[in-house]
């Protein structure tokens, strides 16, 4: 599957996207030995003639695509999404506080850390627990999120990881939407690529790839009138196999023990979660697993 579809084929790709989120982009992939392969620059992909040329030849199973609006950190390349850790790819849209209650809790795992960012440390504390859980990704996602619902300011946690197996996507609380859609081969009808636009307008994808294979995809926003788009509920962990088998459960059943407001937080990080300013999400992770027919 060509990540075409998210970048340059959409009237609303990631290049025009980040007219609106200018502070870096990045498209995670898995090449054919499962090596996990980032390319990311702290700069606007509108400008950047190299993102549009990459962005035709990248292929790859599953697809972890994000543009920045920087809340924490500067602009550089260690502050850019997604990153990468032990072959798994992670990216975040939200806010999380108290980065030094963090780094205490990371111990001599804050070595995994290049940047400045509340979401690469937390993304090294999923490493930290996985670790602890002898390589079980989804227990160190669980235990990471729950750590950080019982002990740190928080407004919002959403975010995509992907192995070259699985896709984990989690929503919490309700700040932000993430949606997903199990998509058939040829999709409704079974024979259509997907050629999708969101009602509002902002979000337009056409994959012709889509007519042949089926997949997963994650978005902050219904992208078409497929009945199968659902949001999901607040501290819902999705995971998606290789074969895109998807199974759900709630991981944290109530609110964070420090949900902070957007007037709680400083201007800067206040404009990155605030009112919407493009479809995808204010830090817009995006993520998609294909499957070509007949595979497992």
């Amino acid at each position: 599957m060509r990540a075409t579809f998210w970048l340059l084929e959409a009237p609303d790709s990631l290049a025009k996207q980040s007219r609106l989120n200018p502070d870096g982009y990045g498209i995670g992939t898995f090449k054919d030995d499962d090596s996990a392969d980032v390319d990311k620059r702290p700069a606007a992909a509108y400008e950047d003639e190299l993102f549009a040329r990459e962005a035709r030849e990248e292929e790859s199973r599953t697809f972890v695509a994000h543009v920045r609006y920087a809340s924490t950190g500067g602009l550089t390349l260690e502050n850019t999404h997604p990153f990468e850790q032990e072959g798994r790819i992670f990216a975040h849209n939200g806010y999380i506080g108290d980065l030094d209650t963090i780094d205490s809790r990371l111990g001599d795992r804050r070595g995994l850390v290049k940047g400045d960012t509340d979401s690469e440390r937390f993304f090294a504390l999923i490493t930290k627990e996985t670790d602890a859980a002898k390589g079980d990704v989804e227990a160190g996602i669980v235990e990471a999120a729950r750590w950080v619902a019982a002990e740190l300011p928080l407004y919002s946690l959403n975010f995509v990881l992907a192995t070259p197996a699985d896709l984990w996507a989690f929503r919490y609380p309700e700040s932000h939407d993430l949606h997903m859609l199990e998509r058939a081969i040829g999709g409704p009808t079974g024979s259509r690529h997907l050629d999708a636009a969101s009602p509002a307008g902002t979000v337009r994808v056409r994959s012709a790839a889509l007519a042949t294979q089926a997949a997963a995809i994650f978005a902050s926003e219904q992208m078409d009138e497929d009945a199968g788009w659902r949001n999901l509920a607040p501290g819902e962990l999705v995971k998606v196999d290789i074969d895109l088998n998807v199974s759900s459960r709630i991981v944290i059943d109530e609110p964070p023990a420090k949900l902070v407001s957007l007037e709680d937080l400083e201007p800067r990080a206040a404009a990155s979660q605030g009112p919407r300013r493009t479809a995808p999400g204010r830090r817009s992770p995006q993520a998609a697993m294909g499957r070509s027919p007949g595979r497992g």
